[in-house]
């Protein structure tokens, strides 16, 4: 290899505590890898000491002023030895001026909050004309009424204030810079100060959070945002003492702020402050050179940023060997199963929430006239519902709780309605913990107006005349430490899916995802229903996703969307379908006797394999559940032989359960379970499943005996039971289905029409793009995260609903029929559709957009691996491409250029995915796949880039048939997730067709959702009359064998599905 001996140094000229800073020796040390670049410190007491004519000579120049630093002599060296500045001496002048500040960013047309300026200058008396009020003060013929902020002129002056009016308690805020963990006082003095120039604003109504902003170039920002110093003083800081910070995204308008500011102050390192208030962002302070703390994606991004802006400043002139990067990531292209290179513009999943404790109800009817007080209260009244979850509310439920048990106690011929052990148990529930803390319980009141129909399982039947409310307790069902895990990890594993899911850059681990989302090309959105698991589950999904550091509940607040959702995501209650279909599951369920032919008529009438499979296992259902409720009776008796041992106090279970409440759970399944009428009550059985594969997973180290079995028959009447509450008919399935999703169904239209039509929101403006191959282009991401009831609901629409048809569909078949195989769709059950663009084909044509639609179903269970079904692998490849040369290498050496396609989903020498294991998550890992004759990325009649320049091929990143990413099984260790025992891996996406055009999408999601107020049969046109009598029972016959058997591999692996 040439040697050159010409390299190019970088000089830091800076006070010691800024050029020796965690920050910026993470990010040189990071520069130092490129090939060609040296880094040189200047001392300080050069700096300091020395004319500028003796300080080192450098090539490049980061330099930049802070307390005490000479700027004058700085400007002098840059004029003696002409460097390239990173950062414009002349401009920081400027930056230590808030007024100068302010007037360039008006110049520049950004928002900034009302202000005026109060200059004490005697030579311009004009400047000083200030009036003080009570309630506000009035600058050079300005009024701002209080609050209002004040700021000294001098940006090294950080003694801000902030005025509060009389109505408020009066005084003002006093903020400084942060003295160990205060950054405010409030003081009661309210007069505004009399000597010195100011700044006098309009206070803007945050919501608590400032958001600081780095840029490194015009083209990267990275957002964070902080509790404000504003709200009381404290400043938030983690356990290791650092002030706390929370990563967001930022809007287009807040991305076009950052590019400006970058330009407008000529500072390629930039920080500063956003306020974001009634709907507008508005810049509050430019700081000049600032880096992010404590952030290594940040480190990686800036040191790439800068080192590929020296190299493509310097050098040509130095005739180094440099290729320019060219931002060949900017257009997302990756290939599709077909062969073809198509443009990735659309990722939407619908995911279930992650692992949780066992959910826990309780109901009782409800007449006291303080109930009806409180439901009045809220408003209840207006939709004859009302959900309590706020903590003042359920202070309120447990107030009446306990006064209506005083009133028990004192009068026992007493009229109150409530049963004294409900009451008490309703009481313990909103108890626990000792406050209320969390989204862990929840009280609805549902209005009756005769009262209750009927009474409850283990009620007596009396029934009582009148209006009364229905309260249901529900506790429990919160996220565990391994669901927050199983969310991270599958977030951090989504990234394979986009351009460079799994590419280097500049020789440093990186994702195509993070890159492009950094740069201002990806627009993502997160919505999660109102529930605590989910949110929280959205929150871990996005900390792994884009590689968030710290907790989840910033992350949660920022990033994730829930609220005023119009039933988005959420569904309160059972539908009349849904009641009737219940009902009629429940009579079938308590016949004793064994599943006749007639049984599998009613019950699987779709001849699902998987429910056929369960009721051979179950045979009589009474049967099955007496033994199930013999095995729950000596399960609560082992516990409490147990709690009778010595060491039981000090036994920990998981997610800090003590042995107690583990008894209470399973006591309590076991009253409600077997009724005063020695009849079964069904609707617990969801329960009864829930709560041993709880036990069987984190607390199996009790070593409880027929644990396994009480799991195996648990397992096999919940397989029949949840899926039919869904419907057991296909009408039905489809009727219920639209009660759940049709908004969802509706959004996910929304979401395609959009990017179809190119109105996404997070582009950058081509006014302002100036560097950039293609700001127009962008990857829109919707996450939906939400609850088993709306992926049993959307799945089955897009299995009933007549998507395509199975006996025209080879591949549409061999879907359907692994799905009819696939038994529960478990924690992080995902359903994933894909959009492409093809800018080869004509605007107008069909084939332009591409549609992909994949499904996992999610966290896999206790059984064996043998058991599980498979599908036909994760984008399986077209057997019409397979003899399509190899692969070209995308990743030699080009610090952007392994970003222009995706890497298939496959195991590389070096994944960014790969975490320490002291960082608390799991090892990403990819199943190996066969080699096969792998694909050409550009086939003969795609468009190629003309900077695109082919480099050898390299098998690693051929393109086999089965493609799949999941989490590993890991046994996770206890530092900073408390009790994480062996955490179960996820399934990997299965394709489940991917070839669809948007438009039979499109026309697909109009049709199911505009029918979803006709007659159910209008949907049914696509479908097929149900099979004879006759072909069921030859249908029952071939799996009363026992449990099915895999789906087996297609013998040609590269055999097309989509021809």
């Amino acid at each position: 290899m040439e040697e050159y001996e010409r390299r190019i140094v970088v000089g830091i000229c800076a006070m010691t505590k800024k050029s020796r800073s965690k920050p910026m020796v993470q990010i040189l040390e990071r520069l130092c890898r490129f090939d060609f670049i040296d880094v040189t410190v200047f001392p300080e007491d050069v700096v300091s000491e020395q004319p500028p004519e003796n300080w080192p000579l450098c090539d490049v120049l980061v330099s930049f002023h802070s307390k005490g630093f000479p700027l004058d002599k700085a400007v002098e060296y840059s004029k003696l030895r002409n460097p390239l500045l990173i950062n414009d001496l002349d401009m920081q002048y400027f930056i230590q001026d808030r007024r100068e500040v302010y007037r360039i960013l008006q110049e520049e047309g950004i928002d900034l909050p009302r202000y005026a300026v109060l200059n004490r200058d005697p030579d311009r008396p004009e400047e000083c004309n200030l009036v003080e009020c009570e309630d506000h003060v009035e600058v050079n013929g300005e009024i701002f009424q209080k609050p209002f902020v004040e700021k000294p002129v001098c940006a090294e002056d950080h003694n801000v204030y902030i005025y509060y009016p009389t109505s408020a308690g009066g005084g003002s805020q006093r903020l400084f810079r942060k003295i160990g963990s205060r950054s405010s006082v409030y003081s009661p003095e309210s007069s505004v100060r009399k000597t010195g120039s100011y700044i006098y604003e309009e206070f803007m109504p945050t919501d608590g959070t400032d958001v600081k902003v780095y840029t490194v170039g015009p083209d990267y920002a990275h957002a964070e945002a902080r509790k404000s110093p504003a709200l009381d003083g404290k400043v938030e800081r983690d356990s290791e003492g650092k002030e706390v910070r929370y990563p967001v995204m930022l809007t287009a308008i807040e991305k076009l702020v950052a590019r400006k500011v970058c330009l407008a102050f000529k500072q390629t390192v930039c920080g500063f402050d956003l306020l974001r208030a009634n709907g507008h962002s508005y810049v509050c302070d430019v700081n000049g050179f600032s880096f992010v703390k404590n952030s290594m994606k940040y480190y990686d991004d800036c040191a790439k940023v800068l080192g590929n802006l020296v190299m493509r400043e310097l050098a040509p002139q130095f005739h180094l060997p440099w290729s320019l990067p060219m931002e060949s990531e900017d257009i997302p292209i990756v290939p599709t199963t077909s062969g073809t290179m198509m443009e990735l513009r659309c990722v939407i999943a619908i995911i279930r929430h992650g692992d949780r404790t066992p959910k826990q109800k309780m109901k009782m009817e409800v007449r006291h006239p303080l109930f009806f007080e409180l439901f009045d209260k809220y408003g209840g009244y207006k939709s004859g519902k009302l959900k309590l979850k706020k903590p003042k509310q359920l202070q309120e439920v447990l107030d009446i709780a306990r006064l209506l048990l005083v009133e028990l106690g004192q009068h026992t011929d007493c009229e109150i309605e409530e049963k004294k052990s409900k009451l008490e148990q309703l009481k313990t529930v909103l108890e626990m913990y000792g406050h209320f803390s969390g989204i862990n319980r929840k009280v609805q009141l549902t209005y009756l107006r005769t009262g209750k129909p009927q009474a409850s399982s283990g009620e007596e039947d009396c029934h009582k005349e009148g209006p009364s409310l229905l309260l249901v307790l529900k506790w429990g069902g919160e996220l565990t430490p391994a669901g927050r895990v199983q969310a991270e990890e599958l977030g951090r594993a989504f990234r394979c899916m986009y351009p460079g899911g799994q590419g280097d850059y500049a020789g440093f681990p990186g994702c195509g995802l993070l890159r492009l989302h950094s740069t201002y090309r990806h627009d993502l959105k997160i919505y999660a229903s109102d529930e605590g698991r989910v949110q929280m589950t959205a929150a871990a999904f996005a900390k792994g996703l884009l590689a968030l550091e710290g907790e989840l509940t910033p992350i949660l607040v920022q990033m994730v969307k829930s609220a005023n959702m119009n039933g988005l995501l959420d569904s309160d209650s059972l539908s009349d379908s849904q009641n009737r279909v219940k009902t009629r599951l429940h009579e079938i369920l308590q016949q004793d006797q064994d599943f006749s032919a007639d049984h599998y008529q009613k019950l699987a009438p779709t001849q699902s394999p998987s429910l056929v499979n369960s009721m051979n296992q179950v045979q009589n259902p009474v049967k099955t559940c007496d033994e199930v409720y013999g095995l729950i009776q000596n399960l609560t008796s082992q516990i409490r032989q147990r709690l009778e041992s010595p060491t039981a106090q000090n036994l920990q279970l998981y997610h800090s359960e003590s042995l107690e409440l583990m008894l209470q759970r399973w006591s309590k399944l076991e009253r409600d379970f077997r009724m005063k009428n020695g009849r079964y009550d069904i609707s617990k059985i969801p329960d009864i499943y829930d709560c041993i594969k709880y036990d069987s997973q984190h607390n199996s180290t009790l070593g409880l005996d027929h644990t396994p079995h009480l799991l195996r028959l648990s397992r096999a009447l919940a397989d029949i039971v949840i899926p039919q509450e869904y419907g057991i008919s296909k009408e039905e399935k489809l009727a219920i289905a639209q009660t759940y999703c049709v908004p969802l169904m509706k959004k996910i239209q929304l979401d395609l029409q959009r990017t179809h039509e190119d109105e996404g929101v997070n582009k950058l403006h081509p006014l302002y793009s100036r560097g950039v191959m293609s700001p127009g282009r962008h990857v829109t991401t919707r996450l939906y995260f939400t609850s088993e009831s709306h992926v049993h609901s959307l799945l089955n629409m897009f299995r009933y609903g007549g998507l395509l048809d199975e006996e025209q569909d080879a591949q549409w078949k061999q879907a359907m029929e692994y799905l009819s195989r696939v038994p529960e769709l478990n924690y992080m059950t995902q359903i994933v559709i894909m959009l492409y663009e093809d800018n080869n084909k004509d605007p107008s044509s069909e084939e332009r957009f591409h549609v992909e639609l994949h499904f996992s179903p999610g966290v896999r269970g206790c059984e064996t691996e043998e058991d599980a079904p498979l599908g036909c692998g994760f984008r399986p490849a077209s057997s019409e491409n397979k003899d399509q040369g190899s692969l070209e290498d995308l990743s030699q050496d080009q610090p952007d250029q392994a970003l222009l396609v995706s890497e298939p989903i496959s195991l590389q020498r070096r994944s960014p995915m790969v975490r320490n294991r002291k960082t608390g998550s799991m090892e990403v890992l990819c199943e190996a796949a066969p080699k096969v004759a792998p694909l050409r990325l550009f086939s003969s009649g795609s468009r190629q880039s003309p900077e695109f320049k082919p480099s050898p091929g390299l098998d690693f990143l051929c393109f086999p048939p089965k493609k799949r990413f999941s989490v590993t099984l890991a046994l996770h260790p206890t530092n900073g997730f408390e009790g994480c025992s062996m955490v179960p891996s996820i399934f990997p996406l299965e394709t489940l067709h991917n070839s669809l055009s948007l438009k039979q999408i499109d026309e697909f999601l109009h049709r199911v959702c505009k029918t979803s107020d006709r007659p159910e049969p209008a949907l049914m046109e696509a479908h097929s009359r149900l099979s004879s009598e006759a072909c069921l029972r030859q249908f029952i016959s071939n799996y009363t064998s026992g449990p099915s058997s895999p789906v087996t591999e297609s013998p040609t692996p590269n055999s097309s599905f989509s021809q």
